[in-house]
């Protein structure tokens, strides 16, 4: 298989069969590269694809969003022209979100389904009335236990969010020591997500070009976390900025933000404002960086912990 497809609107599972696929393809990073599709040139993507990887048998490329740069007609042509070319030593992961009722005819599904070196994976973000048992799952999964109260005072609290709700469980399990069952009032006296609040301060202070606030707010996250732990909801949060900024563009709502990217209502509205400070051309711009940054981290090219200062410094400064 050249060419792996993940689609759906769990922007979480996607992420988490990203890091599986990572950890079996190239553990160290040093073969792999992370493109996003409308800001990558042909000459780029086709580089990265036909690039003879290093001490190793193969090339890992994430390719994010192609839909949104190859639209119908002769770019989609040629897009899928390349695809049919891409070389036994690259694995080529392109993600892309897809509707549940827009999945059996959309271009890419279709065309890996009938080509023979292609594979394609839904990975749907569950249904509010299924959240409950994704979140039991999700604790077994965890190594712990969750009473159906539980569960579902949980599922009140993060909505259809995947990410949130399996940071939240990480948290509490922590809270027991892995010890019970999750209680209500467990789930009442740690969930309330401060590492999420904390990114949209974090990145309010970025917006407003506070250096010295947004310093102080990146080294108190790095104290209570590792730099690796805080990097993924960073990179997020731009992403579903860059979403938002295109709602906001299209004169939209926040309700409009939180039916398209499926976010609990409080995250939604935070994004839909957050969005209104960036122009779409400083958000790609910042999302183009945050992806360099994680490939040089995946080098060892520059610990991460200093690259978050220097990226905080620069963007604050400008």
């Amino acid at each position: 298989m050249s060419v792996l497809l993940l689609y759906g609107t769990d922007e979480f599972a996607i992420s988490r069969r990203l890091s599986e696929i990572s950890s079996k393809t190239d553990k160290d990073g040093m073969n792999t590269s992370r493109l996003e599709a409308r800001l990558t040139n042909d000459e780029e993507l086709n580089n990265a694809v036909n690039s003879i990887p290093f001490l190793s048998d193969k090339r890992l490329v994430i390719l994010a969003n192609p839909s949104q740069k190859y639209g119908a007609g002769k770019p989609r042509d040629k897009f899928r022209e390349f695809l049919g070319k891409i070389p036994s030593t690259t694995l080529l992961v392109m993600t892309e979100t897809v509707e549940p009722k827009e999945a059996d005819k959309h271009w890419l599904v279709k065309w890996a389904a009938k080509t023979a070196d292609a594979k394609a994976e839904a990975l749907m973000a569950p249904r509010p009335n299924d959240m409950k048992g994704w979140i039991i799952n999700e604790m077994k999964n965890q190594g712990g236990k969750i009473s159906s109260e539980a569960a579902n005072k949980l599922s009140e609290l993060v909505g259809a969010d995947t990410r949130q709700a399996a940071q939240e469980i990480a948290k509490v399990l922590a809270y027991v020591n892995w010890a019970r069952p999750v209680e209500v009032q467990d789930v009442e006296a740690v969930c309330v997500s401060s590492a999420e609040v904390n990114i949209f301060d974090f990145v309010d202070s970025l917006a407003a070009g506070d250096g010295r606030r947004s310093q102080s707010m990146l080294r108190k996250m790095l104290e209570e976390q590792d730099a690796f732990a805080i990097f993924p909801m960073i990179i997020r949060q731009f992403r579903l900025l860059i979403q938002a900024r295109e709602i906001v563009e299209a004169r939209g709502m926040a309700q409009d933000v939180i039916e398209a990217l499926h976010i609990h209502p409080f995250v939604a509205g935070k994004i839909f404002q957050q969005a209104g400070r960036f122009t779409m051309k400083s958000l790609e711009a910042i999302y183009r960086r945050l992806l360099k940054m994680d490939e040089a981290a995946k080098t060892s090219a520059m610990p991460l912990d200093t690259a978050l200062e220097m990226f905080v410094v620069e963007l604050a400064g400008k």
